[in-house]
């Protein structure tokens, strides 16, 4: 048997391979999302897709053929905001890399996460949005221009009630906080949408819509939040906050870091 021959015999199953990998991508990346069940169900029809070539069942196959070409228009329409989403994070750079040194970063999220907790301790709500790669122009323009140092003294006075900045949200960019009192696109994922308030949708809307981290404080519950590709982490303290916006913004395995604490 000559090298062409054997490699005739490896493309189906190379292919088959490649294919159950990339699908298996697609599945971690909308883990936890609206798509995650439907494609789910597209993985089993897949499969008995392959059994019906497998055993010759021509009527099933030809059946399951159209099926999957009608498909691939249905997926591009029901699933256009997580597949905006997806290509806005492709070639995704960190904060990192946009001038800012490692020890000026660390000093940012200590002054969020300051500012969070003594806002929580006083029932004060607060969203801040942090922004990555993804430029986020058009939330800024809603708001007011700031374009100051990030300290949590100031991030307190911009949410104190009595302001006129604290409704909305701030958005910082780098080592500055470039907007305050912006506008927030609120998510409309049915597994949130009915059991949370508007501050929570609009954190999970924002990191929908972009590759945005957002810090939320509930006004009426203290309780700390961070929002990252429309899911909420859990935080259950000062440390935790630290630990998740470093993984975060650095590029590191988010899930990885929570087992380690």
């Amino acid at each position: 048997m000559s090298i062409f021959e054997i490699w005739d015999h490896i493309i189906p199953t190379l292919e088959i391979l490649i294919l159950w990998i990339a699908f298996y991508k697609m599945l971690v990346f909308f883990e936890g999302s609206r798509a995650f069940q439907v494609l789910k169900g597209i993985s089993y029809l897949f499969g008995a897709f392959l059994i019906c070539q497998l055993l010759g069942l021509t009527t099933l196959n030809w059946l399951l053929t159209k099926f999957f070409a009608i498909s691939i228009i249905a997926v591009m329409i029901i699933f256009q905001q997580e597949l905006r989403q997806g290509l806005a994070r492709l070639g995704q750079r960190h904060m990192f890399e946009m001038g800012l040194e490692e020890a000026e970063l660390v000093e940012i999220i200590e002054e969020m996460t300051a500012a969070a907790y003594k806002m929580s301790r006083h029932k004060i709500g607060c969203l801040i949005a942090i922004e990555r790669e993804t430029k986020l122009n058009t939330y800024i323009e809603s708001g007011i221009t700031i374009d100051a140092q990030i300290s949590s003294e100031l991030i307190q006075s911009i949410f104190t009630q009595q302001t006129p900045l604290h409704d909305g949200g701030v958005i910082t960019r780098g080592n500055r906080i470039v907007a305050a009192s912006c506008l927030f696109p609120l998510s409309d994922n049915p597994n949130f949408s009915k059991i949370i308030g508007t501050r929570h949708r609009a954190a999970l809307g924002i990191t929908e819509q972009t590759d945005a981290v957002a810090i939320m404080v509930s006004e009426e519950s203290g309780e700390v939040s961070v929002a990252s590709d429309g899911r909420f982490i859990p935080i259950v303290n000062k440390e935790r906050l630290l630990n998740i916006l470093k993984s975060l913004l650095f590029g590191e395995d988010t899930k990885a870091k929570g087992q380690k604490e």
